[in-house]
């Protein structure tokens, strides 16, 4: 096993900005408000395990239906892509707003806000380029803060603002696009090699 801290920043800032938990914490406040409580541990856990197992499971998936990597990764570079999009415009192209009181900590907060689609595809793409137990060392890390801003998070909205998240959302977003695009280069040559 080689763990590789370049490896592990890049992966670790491209799921944090992929995951976006600093620009959901208006909506992480708005869900508070909707059911009174969020269990921060329950939903960090939860959002963690459903990455690491699609982190194992993913390609078996993608084989079974006859699916490569390659193309996945590709795939989810345009999926990374809109999301910087809508974080650097500012603009929905997605919402669900389908919540529900009791399992507001699993759903829509663990998944799919956290683990949704966005940071599962981005983890199948990682794994076409960086080792996997320097991805798992990202994950593990974006879990932590994860639960550090579920935790703190009416804290944070005092701190940073609402001016501030957005500055953060934006700044992501930049990044992200030239991740976007990236991954769709290196991945698109491998489909026509």
């Amino acid at each position: 096993m080689q763990l590789n801290f370049k490896e592990i920043f890049t992966a670790f800032m491209v799921l944090f900005a992929v995951i976006d938990i600093v620009g959901n914490i208006p909506i992480i406040i708005d869900l508070r408000k909707k059911v009174g409580h969020i269990q921060s541990e329950k939903a960090s856990i939860i959002a963690g395990l459903i990455m690491i197992m699609f982190l194992f499971l993913g390609k078996s998936i993608l084989s079974l239906i006859g699916v490569d990597v390659n193309s996945f990764a590709v795939a989810g570079a345009f999926v990374i892509f809109f999301i910087a999009i809508e974080m650097v415009l500012g603009i929905t192209l997605y919402k669900d707003d389908d919540h529900n009181a009791i399992t507001a900590s699993v759903f829509p907060l663990a998944f799919p806000l956290i683990a949704g689609p966005g940071s599962l595809t981005t983890l199948l793409s990682l794994r076409a380029e960086f080792a996997i137990e320097n991805i798992i060392v990202a994950v593990i890390s974006n879990v932590v803060v994860i639960y550090i801003v579920l935790k703190t998070s009416a804290k944070i909205e005092r701190v940073i603002g609402a001016n501030g998240i957005k500055i953060i959302r934006k700044v992501f977003g930049v990044i992200l696009l030239a991740i976007a695009v990236k991954l769709f280069a290196h991945n698109i040559k491998a489909l026509f090699l």
